[in-house]
């Protein structure tokens, strides 16, 4: 950085280039978190949807799974705007959804006997959908860790208009602009 200049602030001539997100790796990996958060928000709206009658009167577990299905929108959408802030928070509450789904999953399919309260879908469905939201949890983690560590943060200055001969894969020297 040049001594005087304010962060963020870029020399004349020259603009900001983001290389690890040009990477195919990186444009992948950000897909797949962002399908993964949109599959977790679509599955934990299902369970809260399909079991609502049951869940209200556990402790507001409901209200948990909207709030989940919500959150998990909203981090997919912050990750397809190159986010990487957002994805240790999503590792830290998918950990905790999937212990909340290990301890909860049994239940559902306790559930599955005569004389239980039915919910909207049938409790072994439900009970199946837990485990699969579990199972995509610990995927979740994974790839919200390795999607850290690709570095999307990282600004370099390159001369204004020298996109395809400047930085990664070009092999000559970059023109003056």
């Amino acid at each position: 950085m040049i001594v005087g200049m304010a962060v963020g602030e870029v020399r004349p001539g020259y603009e900001l280039w983001r290389p690890n997100r040009e990477k195919a790796g990186s444009v992948t990996t950000k897909f797949v978190i962002a399908l993964t958060m949109l599959a977790t928000a679509v599955l934990a709206a299902i369970i809260a949807i399909g079991g609502w009658s049951l869940l209200k009167g556990s402790g507001g577990m409901g209200v948990v799974c909207i709030v989940y299905a919500l959150l998990y929108a909203l981090f997919a959408f912050l990750v397809t705007r190159w986010s990487r802030g957002i994805l240790p928070v999503a590792a830290a509450l998918s950990m905790i959804l999937a212990i909340f789904c290990a301890v909860g999953a049994g239940s559902w399919f306790s559930r599955d006997k005569a004389g239980f309260d039915e919910a909207l879908l049938p409790s072994s469905l439900l009970g199946t959908l837990v485990i699969v939201l579990a199972l995509l949890q610990i995927v979740l983690i994974a790839l919200a860790l390795y999607g850290f560590s690709q570095e999307w943060h990282v600004e370099e200055e390159r001369p204004i208009g020298s996109g395809e001969e400047y930085g990664a894969g070009a092999g000559g020297t970059p023109q003056p602009a």
